[in-house]
């Protein structure tokens, strides 16, 4: 997992260069709840990047899931899925492939793998049980649109479908093995599992600023470090390479979650597609809450110059093609943490 491999000729995600030769087909006509259209970019090389990443991984989901238009249970799959949503687990492993040196369409398996994981946790965090939600992404949640239950099984089969695509890919068995292990971690009781658990702890004993912080370390950072591992891992990176990309990521991960906090108390629902407002009402610790919100954005800054800097130790390739690559990814992702930290929504 650790040494570099002879690769198969696979695309880069660039402005201008964009393949569909990594795994990817041409959708299925006309199937149920397709994937969206993606915008032309607007702001640079950077949503060039989340433009075409999120083409090629939602043509790629379109292929994996289940579909037809009497089977209830893939409808419930394919609306949680394709209703929408920013791509930035899929794009940081494809972007993290790129900054090791290797093609970003090696990471496609990875990069789908983690979006079922994470659609599948908010299926199951919007539920009257977790965090009884109406709305996501501006649309009504999966369980008010399908049932509760429906929505419950939608959720476990994403987590099957995304160990089965792992598993089923045609990377060599110590890259599968590699990615289940981390997918594994992180989103089981040491990851997002677990730090839903804590999360839920907390309504009856509201945690202190590092019980908060292990919270969100768990519940949102996990699972965005190891996007970032599994990228790396795909592009044959070094064990201390993907340690070092996945805690570029967790790091983000944790600007993400502070964002996100921030965002409940000044965004409208409009605007972020869900119910905002609802962590104070409900009375939940969040780091505004805890810290002020003019020390929770510097907070998040600092959090942000920090990933940064993780990318500054990465190994250089050689001189040639996979060094151009990793100059790329390596852009996209700096590009990509202040994304997170500057996003409205």
């Amino acid at each position: 997992m650790e040494r570099r491999r002879p690769r198969r000729p696979a695309p880069h995600l660039h402005a201008a260069h964009l393949g569909t030769d990594a795994g990817a087909r041409s959708p299925s006509p006309a199937p149920v709840n397709a994937p969206p259209s993606h915008p032309a970019p607007t702001g640079g090389p950077l949503d060039a990047f989340l433009r075409d990443g999120a083409r090629l991984v939602d043509a790629f989901l379109d292929q994996a899931l289940p579909s037809g238009a009497d089977d209830a249970l893939a409808e419930a799959i394919r609306y949680a899925v394709f209703s929408g949503g920013k791509r930035v687990r899929p794009a940081l492993a494809m972007a993290s492939s790129l900054a090791v040196g290797a093609p970003a369409g090696d990471a496609l398996p990875a990069a789908g793998a983690v979006e079922l994981i994470h659609a599948y946790s908010l299926i199951h965090d919007d539920l009257p049980c977790m965090d009884d939600d109406d709305l996501r992404r501006g649309k009504p949640t999966v369980h008010r649109r399908y049932g509760e239950a429906m929505a419950v099984l939608a959720g476990d089969a994403l987590h099957t479908l995304a160990f089965g695509i792992l598993a089923g890919s045609d990377a060599p068995a110590p890259i599968r093995v590699g990615w289940i292990r981390r997918l594994t971690a992180a989103a089981g009781p040491e990851g997002m599992v677990g730090g839903q658990v804590l999360d839920l702890a907390a309504e009856s004993a509201p945690p202190d600023a590092a019980g908060l912080e292990a919270i969100h370390r768990a519940k949102t950072g996990a699972l965005i470090g190891a996007a970032a591992a599994m990228g790396a891992i795909a592009g044959g990176a070094s064990r201390a390479d993907v340690e070092r990309l996945e805690r570029f990521g967790r790091e983000i991960g944790l600007v993400f979650q502070i964002v996100d906090d921030l965002l409940d108390e000044e965004e409208t629902t409009a605007a972020l597609g869900k119910t905002a407002g609802k962590d104070r009402a409900q009375g939940k610790a969040t780091y505004p809450a805890i810290h002020g919100a003019e020390a929770a954005r510097g907070e998040a800054e600092e959090r942000a110059e920090a990933a940064a800097h993780l990318l500054e130790g990465l190994t250089d390739p050689p001189p040639g093609p996979e060094r151009a690559r990793a100059a790329e990814g390596r852009d996209v992702l700096v590009r990509l943490a202040d994304r997170i930290l500057r996003r409205r929504s």
